[in-house]
């Protein structure tokens, strides 16, 4: 079972969210987290359940294009709604394989030759021909990626926001690569901000945010926030290809 605590804003009755964080191509440890979530959606049925991914599917792990494979064809569980967020590393792909020779330069220095080579494709190569190995479909997603969601008391986003400015005038800029701003702020935000980005050893909770990028492509669990009404709790795939398993810390 999981462990809840409560939670620092509210979601509305019948309503549960599955907020997965930074993935950066750990496909199999992707897979073991949704198997536990598909295990606890049949085991406790809820009307409105939402999977949603925090952003960073790409990059720095071994398998990028599986992550992109198992997320471009709908939702991998069957019965829940899903929400994809983009993430910093998404953004840089694109503008790599739309050909901007600075974002490709990025790419390559954040992690983006592991992306490619999960496609086959050598990265010392012509990078005029990134986009054309790359699936339409696989792009079409990235390309549909969302900057925000919200629902109840919270709003969910990459990276972060930047204070007293409302939610619905942030800057793409901020929400995808903010950090010591928002990371050190006490202000009211306007919602609970839940996010990535900046890697933490185990969630962080706070009265105005959710941490939950805990580093699974530096051999950290992924994981996974549970919300619901007043409470969350947590799951946890550790960094293992094998047996499913829930830890709870």
């Amino acid at each position: 079972m999981i462990e809840f605590q409560p939670a620092p804003a509210k979601l509305p009755p019948d309503h549960r969210i599955y907020a997965i964080g930074d993935i950066h191509g750990c496909d199999r440890q992707l897979a073991n987290l949704h198997a536990m979530i598909a295990d606890d959606a049949a085991s406790r049925p809820v009307a409105h359940a939402t999977l949603l991914h925090i952003g960073d599917y790409v990059d720095r792990g071994a398998d990028s294009a599986g992550v992109i494979a198992r997320l471009a064809d709908g939702c991998p569980i069957p019965g829940l709604e899903m929400v994809n967020l983009l993430g910093n590393h998404e953004f840089t792909m694109i503008e790599a394989l739309a050909g901007e020779r600075a974002a490709g330069t990025d790419w390559l220095f954040a992690g983006g030759e592991a992306t490619l080579r999960s496609y086959g494709i050598d990265p010392a190569g012509p990078r005029e021909a990134w986009s054309a190995q790359v699936p339409a479909d696989h792009q079409r997603f990235l390309h549909g990626l969302a900057l925000m969601h919200r629902t109840g008391g919270y709003a969910f986003v990459h990276a972060g926001v930047r204070p007293n400015i409302p939610l619905d005038r942030q800057a793409r800029e901020d929400l995808l690569r903010a950090r010591q701003f928002f990371l050190y702020s006490e202000a009211d935000f306007g919602a609970v901000i839940v996010h990535g980005h900046t890697p933490v050893k185990t969630p962080v909770v706070k009265h105005n945010r959710i941490a939950i990028d805990t580093g699974a492509v530096f051999g950290g669990v992924m994981t996974c926030a549970v919300l619901e009404e007043d409470r969350l709790g947590f799951l946890f795939a550790d960094p293992v290809d094998a047996a499913v398993s829930i830890a709870h810390r």
